[in-house]
């Protein structure tokens, strides 16, 4: 790209790229598309961008082309990689001045810069840092300011590698600069704070933002640049010195007030302080154990006494309260069980902790805890009053513990109160008799389980406190439904849970949104309790769930919605088909949440969840939910589909479910299969729920599953088989065994391709058990069920073997008596004595020679199934089934659903338990003694070992 001739067309094309109009702007975006792997480009933009006297969004465009380029073109290995000549140039180009005077174009050359010295520095860009040093000795304002920034950036990304090399090489770098980095820092700083002091604003703000970056730099060589940094007296130094710079920024504040200009920018520079010593914490624990006393004092200090007000602010105490979280908590600072196998580190830190945290101390951080910072703000409260369901949202939040006040009080009073709960039980045992401190007795429900009587509490005070009803009180009625929850499945008498519902019942028609869902929430913990009683909670059952339901129809926030129809999920669950009489409302309300949370796919998750809860508690019923229930799961389980990756999971459990409680296959419900075979080539973790949904086809419908999916199944199953492992390979094969149990023929038939591997499995002596014994459960149903098809497989594996056919059924009967062991199921080793005693009666002298193998598998098996009569001492088939029973159940038990009595109903034609071993054994002897003649048979019974055929005979008395 020639230079002169290329800088005009490039910054026409830029120009037109930044229009309105996109008739413009698309062509220029294709034409720098293509320019991006040409020669020169990267220099022309470089040009561009350098070039103050040019508009500010083409240069701002430019820079971010460049940006990009770096990531596609810049590495050597890069397809279209720009030449070393060329990057020379460039890395020359990007640090000839520091003197753009646009801050958000800096910004992204700082970037910039810091992008290549990832790839480069130090080897190929050697001289980038010493140019950087020299830039920010200087005395041009705004060249110091530029050349600080990219300093910055440039040791925020060289800190972020990883590799052992090149945490080396930071390294280096870290103990070369060190020093210059402190007196930079410590420069700033005095400059600010004399600046400050004398009123001087404006030069204050200058001052303080090189203070930022400095500090900022410092932070990652600190944390990052030092294998060992409590040997170097710099780092530790400067660590020291971070406690006095911190107690001058919070005077400053105070100085300064809250209207300053400064303000916002100093409470910022006085987070960064404090995460430097939470970095530092976290990467070098044991470093910072000299640390550990001036940090404690200093935290509790500004937090938790008189020191902190009027200076501090709320992320402030937020980091200050992690500090001494990270502190307490930190396993590095824990002695051992066995304090002899305790590291001197681990013990000088708990010493440390234990002369701080004194009786006192502790009481007054628990007090102040629990009767100042647990309190509500007047901004929690008005947020209460104004929008009620964004507060109930926020005050559950996820990581919210980290970043906003109240969570994160929450968390240090839990972790404080665990490592001492000898000190503070009493001191807050002493609180609740006086104040009624319900958030510290709730948080901290499982330390105080032998101190306080719950149940007693809950009767003479609670109950009271809840049948205010007064608008002011709802503060408390949340608070104490909200400590009811925590406690329920802690210590609360069975017998008390009526009287519970009873309150649930009257605070889900309180007036005032906030308690309706907390008490919908405490709900939730006690039916999702192991002590939960169904019958006890029947009789509150349709007036509650009715009043669920209009509070999810009521809420509007997508985040509530879900933990509504959460709590919803949980009784339907719990209540199971005691459901039915109380769900046509939600069903008629579900197919239009789920349109309305089109873009919503967690909400969309929280509604699958409770459509397959609702599936179960409506058993064969559900079929009239399919007009709405089969879309979904069509929509959920489709890999073509974007919303897929978020409601594949929830979407296979959903189909699953709805094809367990089917009580017969429809068109539709058979067409959604459609999906399964892009979800096998997945091989995903859900491949166990595929699986279990074609055997829940083949239990449904067999015959017309099969004939329409069989054959693509058995090319999925092929390609899997060839890269799974051993237990994804059972998975597979127990599909074949269901196949032929339900249907022989058909199943024969359909999955002929995958019976030869089977085979020659057997034949082979497959070396893993669990395979080797769904392998002989697959021959044992075809040799029993499907003998003709038994002896086509016999003749084709005979032919590819090159072997006679009876010597192949010779090694199959030698390796299957060999490997009978390898079957645990009672079932299976049943089945593969009635399949070995099929092939009798027979003159066949293979058959023959195998006798007796054949007939050590019938006494094993008949020692599994036979139990003896104590009446009348005889013996019988425990594996029989005459007929169909429904089962008694007890209230929490769940009923079967049609696909159990689907298995049931097979079991009764399964020759497994509608054939008696014991008969099928004489009746085979018998038939085979008649084949042979007695003398003959004699013959042959003398193979076998006699006290095996004395069990025989004892087994088969009376018959």
């Amino acid at each position: 790209m020639d230079m002169d001739s290329a800088s005009s067309v490039v910054l026409q094309a830029l120009t037109q790229a930044t229009s309105q109009d996109t008739a413009v702007l698309k062509p220029a975006e294709e034409q720098l598309r293509q320019w991006e792997t040409q020669p020169g480009f990267y220099s022309v933009l470089l040009n561009i961008f350098n070039n103050h006297m040019l508009d500010v969004n083409v240069r701002w465009l430019a820079v971010l082309y460049f940006k990009n380029g770096i990531d596609r073109y810049w590495r050597r290995v890069a397809p279209h990689a720009l030449s070393e000549e060329e990057k020379t140039s460039l890395r020359a180009g990007l640090i000839t001045n520091f003197n753009e005077p646009v801050n958000q174009i800096a910004t992204q050359i700082a970037v910039l810069i810091a992008k290549v010295a990832r790839l480069d520095c130090p080897r190929q860009w050697p001289e980038l840092i010493p140019i950087l040093l020299e830039s920010v000795k200087g005395q041009d304002g705004l060249q110091q300011h530029r050349a600080l920034l990219t300093f910055y950036h440039v040791t925020k990304t060289l800190a972020s590698k990883r590799l052992a090399q090149d945490r080396r090489l930071f390294q280096d770098l870290a103990s070369g600069i060190y020093s210059f980095a402190c007196s930079l820092w410590s420069h700033h700083t005095d400059c600010f704070l004399q600046q400050i002091y004398a009123r001087d604003e404006a030069a204050a703000l200058s001052s303080l933002e090189r203070t930022l970056l400095s500090l900022k730099v410092l932070r990652k060589l600190t944390v990052h640049g030092f294998q060992e940094p409590q040997q170097n007296m710099e780092v530790m130094g400067f660590l020291n010195a971070v406690f006095e710079r911190l107690k001058q920024f919070l005077e400053c504040c105070r100085q300064i007030g809250s209207d300053s200009t400064c303000r916002e920018k100093l409470e910022k520079m006085i987070i960064l302080y404090t995460k430097v010593l939470l970095d530092f914490l976290e990467y070098h624990p044991c470093a910072f154990i000299p640390l550990i006393q001036r940090s404690l004092e200093f935290a509790v200090s500004y937090v938790f006494t008189p020191a902190g007000e009027g200076v501090t602010f709320e992320r402030f105490i937020v980091q200050c309260m992690n500090l001494i979280k990270m502190i307490v908590k930190n396993d590095a600072y824990k002695p051992a069980k066995n304090i002899d196998d305790s590291k001197p580190e681990s013990l000088e830190a708990h010493k440390i902790k234990t002369a701080f945290f004194t009786h006192p101390t502790l009481t007054e951080i628990g007090r102040r805890l629990v009767s100042h910072y647990f309190l509500l703000t007047e901004e929690e409260l008005a947020m209460w009053e104004e929008d009620p369901e964004s507060f109930a949202v926020e005050e559950t939040g996820g990581d919210s513990w980290k970043y906003s006040l109240r969570p994160c009080t929450e968390v240090l009073f839990l972790d404080i109160f665990h490592n001492y709960s000898q000190t503070l039980t009493p001191v807050l045992l002493d609180m609740v008799q006086n104040l009624q401190v319900y958030n510290a007795v709730g948080l901290a429900a499982y330390e105080l389980f032998d101190n306080v009587d719950f149940d007693q509490w809950f009767k003479n005070q609670l109950l009271g406190e809840l049948q205010v009803s007064h608008h002011r009180y709802k503060l408390i009625r949340r608070r104490v439904i909200w400590l009811i929850g925590q406690w329920i499945s802690v210590k609360f008498k069975s017998d008390l849970r009526p009287l519970l519902y009873e309150v649930i019942l009257t605070l889900m028609q309180d007036p005032d949104l906030v308690v309706r869902i907390e008490t919908a929430t405490t709900l939730k913990l006690t039916v999702d309790d192991f002590e939960f009683r169904t019958e006890q909670f029947l009789p509150y059952l349709e007036s509650i769930f009715g009043l669920l339901f209009q509070l999810l129809q009521q809420v509007t926030e997508c985040d509530t919605k879900m933990q509504v129809l959460h709590v919803i999920s949980c009784v339907i669950e719990r209540v199971n088909i005691q459901i039915r009489p109380y769900v046509g409302c939600l069903v008629q309300y579900l197919p239009l949440l789920w349109k309305q949370s089109e873009e919503h796919n967690m909400l969309r998750c929280a509604i699958l969840t409770t459509l397959i809860h609702l599936v179960q508690g409506l058993g064969a019923e559900s079929k009239n939910l399919y007009p709405f229930l089969l879309p979904v799961i069509q929509l959920s389980t489709d890999v073509s589909q974007p919303p897929h990756v978020y409601l594949l999971e929830d979407g296979l459990e959903l189909w699953l479910v709805t094809l367990e409680n089917s009580p017969a296959i429809t068109p539709e419900l058979l067409r959604i299969f459609q999906n399964m075979s892009a979800l096998l080539e997945l091989s995903s973790e859900n491949l166990r729920t595929c699986f279990q949904i074609v055997n829940a086809y083949i239990y449904l419908s067999a015959t017309e599953f099969l004939q329409n999916y069989a054959e693509s199944l058995c090319r999925s199953f092929c390609d899997l088989l060839k890269d799974i492992t051993n237990e994804g390979q059972v998975q597979v094969l127990k599909v074949v065994e269901i196949a032929l149990k339900v249907s022989p023929i058909l199943g024969a038939h359909m999955f002929q391709p995958l019976l030869p591997a089977v085979f020659r499995g057997i034949v082979d002596g497959e070396r893993y058990p669990v395979v080797m014994s769904t392998y002989l459960g697959i021959m044992g149903r075809v040799l029993l069920q499907n003998s003709s098809f038994f002896s086509t497989l016999l003749t084709q594996m005979a032919s590819e073997c090159s072997q006679e056919m009876d010597l192949l059924l010779g090694s199959v009967i030698e390796m299957w008596v060999d490997r009978m062991d390898n079957i645990t199921q009672p079932e299976r080793r049943k089945l593969s004595s009635l399949a070995l005693l099929s092939l009798l009666p027979s003159d066949n002298s293979v058959i023959q020679d195998k006798f007796c193998g054949i007939i050590n598998i019938c006494v094993e098996a008949l020692h599994d199934v036979m139990t003896e009569d104590p009446e009348t001492g005889t013996f019988k088939d425990c594996m029989l089934m005459s007929h169909f029973e429904e089962p008694k159940l007890s209230d929490d038990e769940e009923p079967p659903t049609e696909q159990d009595k689907r298995k049931k109903l097979l079991a009764l034609e399964d020759p497994v338990h509608s054939v008696s071993l014991q008969q099928f054994v004489y009746e085979k002897l018998k038939a085979q003694q008649a084949l042979m003649g007695d003398q003959g048979f004699g013959v042959l019974m003398e193979t076998v070992d006699t006290e095996l055929v004395r069990q025989l005979q004892e087994f088969l008395q009376g018959l």
